[in-house]
């Protein structure tokens, strides 16, 4: 699969200086956690489940968690996991053959056991699985459902990744914050080749503290969330070599509400040609999605967690490396890992100090090679016009 797989080959070739490049369960875990972006969730108890995977992977969509959690209520799971089963079990059927067309398929669990049980009843269909997502992960909760992984490996004969969502109070406390995310990150290290990212759980941080942001604000106007973002970040984000993907909140919202603010976005970057995108997407309150998205990305994370598909193209088009950023960035690296002094950017509109510039220039071509390099004067309106169109 790849991004933007879902456009012609000549709506690719008139967007990207350089196009995507393909990935699958198999790459390597730093490879998908980049190439996650807006990870689509979906309650297990959906009827057409199989149906509305394939829909999504049309439409663009490269990864998916199979919720059995916060999604259903308590009295479900018994049903959500036969359908689940079941609904796997047909999609393998239909797609027998053509499995590399699917996203990346992640089951949310709600305990250790599930994940060993799920994987027995799931039968040759594990394979659509990529992994699982392990909730409310700490220092004291994740052994269990990484021995678990572990165990469900075996018993499947084949690699499963896991994705810790990082959401339990005592991260978040201030009494206990120091010390309950180094633990945490202690156990995540010994499996790391199974790690492609770490997800926040923002909302249940906000219920700690009976919090809920408008549609008009991001998570980083919620000063509590911001700072355990931040803290995080410190800990799970480091560019030495330690750090994970982190990625980024949920946006909630997904029809219009009663606004409060000004809209976020001007008027230029769209001004003749994209007017109506602009007025569609104040309208849905994307705007404040849009700023919540760059400001994810300026604070070290990647990729959002999402829960309704009008979410997937604004994330996608503001992933896409610029040509500028892509200009940047292979200067700094072509300098040599010996070198040294600032580089003129070739836009004439920066500096690019090459020593504590190079950790981002390797993030931005990472970065580059999954979601491909705009075109010289292609922006994200192009891009987000191209992928809302295709998805309509």
């Amino acid at each position: 699969m790849r991004h933007y797989g879902h456009l012609t080959p000549a709506q690719r070739r008139a967007l990207f200086h350089r196009e995507p490049a393909d990935f699958g369960p198999a790459s390597p875990v730093r490879t998908l956690g980049v190439a996650l972006g807006a990870t689509l969730y979906c309650p297990a108890t959906r009827p057409r489940l199989a149906g509305d995977i394939l829909k999504q992977a049309a439409a663009g969509v490269v990864s998916m968690v199979l919720c059995l959690e916060d999604s259903i209520s308590d009295a479900e799971v018994e049903g959500a996991e036969e359908n689940l089963v079941r609904q796997l079990q047909k999609l393998l059927r239909e797609q027998h053959g053509a499995e590399d067309a699917l996203p990346l398929l992640f089951v949310r669990v709600r305990t250790p056991e599930q994940i060993t049980d799920l994987t027995g009843r799931f039968g040759p269909a594990i394979r659509l699985v990529t992994g699982f997502v392990l909730p409310k992960f700490t220092a004291a909760s994740g052994p269990a459902f990484l021995e678990a992984l572990t165990g469900a490996e075996v018993m499947c004969g084949r690699r499963l990744l896991a994705m810790p969502v990082l959401e339990s109070p005592e991260l978040l406390h201030l009494e206990t914050r120091g010390q309950a995310l180094p633990a945490a990150a202690r156990v995540v290290d010994k499996y790391r080749e199974r790690i492609p990212a770490v997800r926040l759980g923002v909302t249940d941080f906000c219920s700690a503290y009976g919090l809920r942001r408008s549609p008009d604000m991001t998570a980083y106007d919620v000063h509590l969330v911001a700072s355990v973002i931040a803290d995080v970040v410190n800990v799970f984000g480091r560019a030495d070599g330690t750090g994970y993907t982190v990625t980024g909140p949920v946006w909630e919202y997904f029809r219009a509400q009663e606004r409060m603010f000004k809209p976020q976005l001007r008027n230029s970057p769209f001004s003749g040609r994209a007017e109506g995108l602009r007025a569609r997407l104040i309208e849905h309150d994307m705007d404040s999605l849009l700023q919540e998205i760059e400001l994810d990305r300026a604070n070290g994370l990647l990729g959002k967690t999402c829960i309704h598909p009008s979410h997937v193209a604004p994330v996608h088009a503001l992933s896409v490396v610029t040509h500028e950023e892509f200009s940047d960035a292979a200067d700094i690296m072509g300098a040599g890992p010996e070198g040294g002094g600032v580089l003129r950017s070739a836009y004439t509109n920066k500096m690019n100090e090459v020593k504590p510039h190079r950790a981002w220039a390797a993030r931005t071509l990472l970065r580059a090679e999954v979601f491909g390099v705009a075109r010289e004067g292609v922006d994200f309106v192009d891009l987000l016009a191209a992928g809302l169109g295709a998805s309509s």
